[in-house]
C-alpha cells in the first residue's frame, strides 16, 4: 500500500505543481537554516577524543597570593612551572603530561626552500600515548630523554612532506633555531577538534607541526606563546629564566593526567587537595585550598568552547523551521480540502478513514523528502558561505554521515507532523455530502 500511496502522491504533485513547489520550498528553507546551524553546533560541541575523554583530566590549583582573593572563585586554568614539574615527578596518574605552545624556525637543508617558522608544542613523553596520536613513522620519546634534555623532535606529516619529501625521516636531523634536532617520529594526519589540551589559542586550528621535550625547550630557550598570568609582577629574582622560570609566580603550563576510573579520579582530587595543603604549609600557596579536576567534556563546557551566539542561532533556526511548518500546514490543508470530492468518491467506494489518513500522511512525507533534498543543498550552500569567512573553525565545517541522516529524518518527521491536522480533516470528509454536490 505504501508504494501505491507514494505513486498517488507523485501524481498529486504533477497536478498541483505550484502548491507543491511552495510546500517543498517552505520545508527546504527551514531545513537548510536548521541544518546549517545544527552542523556548526555539532562540530563545535563534539567529543575530540571519544574513546577516552572520560579518563583524561586537567587539574586546577590556586597558587596566587591573597591580593584580589574572592572566596568561591574558580582557580587558575593553568599551573605554574614548579607545580607542573612537581606533579609530573610525583606521578600519581597512569600517564601525565605538561605542555605549552611555542614556535621554532626551521632551517631546511634543501635547495630552494627558505627558512620558515612553524608552531611547536613543548611537552613531556606521555603526551603521545595519552592522547593516542597516530604515527606514520617512528614514535615519541621516553621519559629518559626528557630528563637528559635530549635534542629530539616529533614532526607532523605536513612538515615531513615539506622538508623530507614524505620519506621516512626517523633518525635524520632537522635544524631548528640553529640547533640540530633528531627526528624520532612523524605524526600521521591528526586534528582533534577542538584542540582540547590547549584551548587558550586557536581552539579549532591545526595542531602544531613540531613536538619537542619541554626540558629541551627551556634548555635551548625556545620562544613560547600562549596566555600567561602572573602576580607580584611576575618577579622571580632568584630565577635566571624570569617569568618562565621554575620559581616564577606565573601560570602558563597546561597539565593533563590520565586516570583509569572514577575511583582513581576521586583519589587524584584528594591528592590535589593534599598537595595544595602541603604547598601552603611550605609558604608557597597563600589562599585556602581550592582545586578542581575536570575531564575533557567538562573542561570544554567550562571554557565555553561553543560560543553562546551559536547556541542562540540554533534556537532561532528551529524557530524559523517551526514557522515554515505552520505555513506548510496551511498549504497542505488547502491542498487536501480541494480534493474533497475525490476523497468522497474513494470513501464511497469503500476506502476507510484510516486509509485516507495514511494516504495523506504519505503525501506529506513525500513533500518532506523533496524538501529535505533541497534543504540539504541549501545547508551545503550555507556551510560553504561560512567557510569563506575568517573564523577559527570554518575549515572543519562539513556535513558528516550523521548530519546527512539527520537532515532527511528531520525533514520527513517535520512534514509528517505538519500533515497530521490536514490529514485528519481530510479523512473526516462525508461521502454523501460530496456525492450530492456533484
Amino acid at each position: 500500500m505504501f508504494a501505491y500511496y507514494f505513486d498517488l502522491a507523485l501524481r498529486s504533485f504533477r497536478r498541483n505543481k505550484v502548491l507543491t513547489a511552495l510546500m517543498v520550498l517552505a520545508i527546504a528553507l527551514g531545513i537548510g537554516a536548521s541544518m546549517t546551524t545544527l552542523t556548526i553546533f555539532h562540530v563545535l560541541s563534539g567529543d575530540p577524543i571519544p574513546q577516552k575523554s572520560d579518563r583524561l583530566f586537567t587539574p586546577q590549583l590556586d597558587p596566587a597570593t591573597m591580593n584580589g582573593y574572592t572566596a568561591g572563585e574558580e582557580p587558575e586554568d593553568q599551573v605554574t612551572r614548579y607545580d607542573a614539574e612537581e606533579l609530573l615527578r610525583q606521578k600519581h596518574g597512569l600517564r601525565q603530561a605538561m605542555m605549552t605552545g611555542g614556535s621554532v624556525a626551521v632551517e631546511p637543508q634543501k635547495s630552494g626552500l627558505d627558512p620558515f617558522y612553524v608552531d611547536a608544542r613543548y611537552t613531556s613523553a606521555d603526551f603521545f600515548p595519552m592522547f593516542e596520536t597516530p604515527f606514520l613513522f617512528g614514535g615519541g620519546w621516553s621519559g629518559t630523554e626528557d630528563q637528559r634534555r635530549d635534542r629530539v623532535v616529533v614532526i607532523s606529516k605536513e612538515l615531513n612532506d615539506k622538508v623530507f619529501g614524505g620519506a621516512n625521516s626517523v633518525g635524520k636531523a632537522i635544524r631548528m633555531n640553529g640547533n640540530d634536532m633528531r627526528v624520532v617520529g612523524v605524526l600521521d594526519a591528526w586534528r582533534p577538534a577542538p584542540k582540547f589540551f590547549d584551548v587558550n589559542s586557536n581552539r579549532f586550528g591545526e595542531p602544531e607541526q613540531a613536538y619537542i621535550p619541554f626540558s629541551t625547550s627551556r634548555d635551548l630557550k625556545l620562544d613560547r606563546n600562549g596566555s600567561m598570568n602572573c602576580w607580584d609582577n611576575g618577579n622571580a629574582s632568584d630565577d635566571p629564566e624570569g617569568e618562565t622560570g621554575v620559581n616564577a609566580p606565573c601560570t602558563w603550563i597546561q597539565y593533563w593526567v590520565e586516570l583509569e576510573s572514577p575511583a582513581k579520579a576521586g583519589e587524584y582530587l584528594q591528592y590535589l587537595r593534599n598537595y595544595s595543603d602541603q604547598q601552603r604549609a611550605n609558604g608557597r600557596f597563600q589562599r585556602p585550598t581550592n582545586v578542581r579536576l575536570r575531564d575533557v567534556m567538562a573542561w570544554l563546557d567550562y571554557q565555553k568552547v561553543v560560543p553562546g551566539d551559536v547556541r542562540m542561532q540554533v534556537w532561532l533556526a528551529f524557530g524559523f523551521l517551526l514557522v515554515c511548518l505552520l505555513n506548510t500546514v496551511g498549504l497542505l490543508l488547502a491542498k487536501f480540502l480541494r480534493r474533497s470530492s475525490e476523497i468522497g468518491v474513494r470513501r464511497a467506494l469503500g476506502a476507510s478513514r484510516r486509509a485516507i489518513f495514511a494516504q495523506c500522511l504519505v503525501e506529506a512525507g513525500t513533500v518532506g523528502l523533496a524538501g529535505g533534498l533541497l534543504g540539504l543543498a541549501l545547508a551545503w550552500l550555507g556551510l560553504w558561505a561560512i567557510r569563506q569567512q575568517p573564523t577559527g573553525f570554518s575549515d572543519i565545517l562539513q556535513l558528516d554521515v550523521s548530519m546527512l541522516l539527520t537532515t532527511f529524518v528531520l525533514a520527513i518527521v517535520a512534514s509528517v507532523l505538519a500533515g497530521l491536522v490536514p490529514a485528519w480533516q481530510a479523512c473526516q470528509v462525508t461521502p454523501a455530502m460530496q456525492l450530492k454536490s456533484q
